[in-house]
């Protein structure tokens, strides 16, 4: 199996679970904020429709906050592990402001990328890889 027919593949490339090939969003970066959440309604490779019924993503809510909370513990993680390191003295890294900083400016970088992983992953949750569709031209 190749890394293209993997469903990691498919979430981190933001491709069609079907196909592996059409883009879910009509603008790759997530960074345009004015097209943040604009997705195609179908995949313009295979024509698997991304909006199968209305409210689909409510559910991307739930990864969402699970995405979160996996930052939030990589973050004070991150710190605890650079201060038992020894790198800041007087336990600056472990202090709560810094943290909660730390945290935040993450949170908001991230953001864009959260959300269309969130949905990605979705997706990914219910629509199946289906290699012939790959092969179509």
């Amino acid at each position: 199996m190749a890394w293209k027919d993997t469903m990691l593949y498919s979430i981190f490339a933001e491709k069609c679970p079907k196909c592996h090939e059409g883009d879910l969003f009509e603008v790759r970066n997530a960074y345009k904020l004015k097209s943040l959440t604009k997705m195609n309604k179908r995949c313009p490779h295979c024509g698997e429709n991304f909006q199968p019924e209305p409210g689909f993503y409510f559910g991307a809510a739930y990864v969402s906050y699970a995405l979160t909370v996996a930052l939030w513990v990589a973050v004070i993680v991150a710190l605890i592990t650079f201060d038992a390191l020894g790198w800041i003295e007087y336990g600056f890294l472990t202090h709560p402001a810094t943290s909660l900083i730390t945290g935040v400016v993450m949170l908001l970088l991230l953001l864009p990328v959260l959300y269309r992983q969130s949905r990605a992953i979705w997706i990914n949750l219910f629509v199946k890889f289906d290699p012939e569709k790959h092969k179509k031209v």
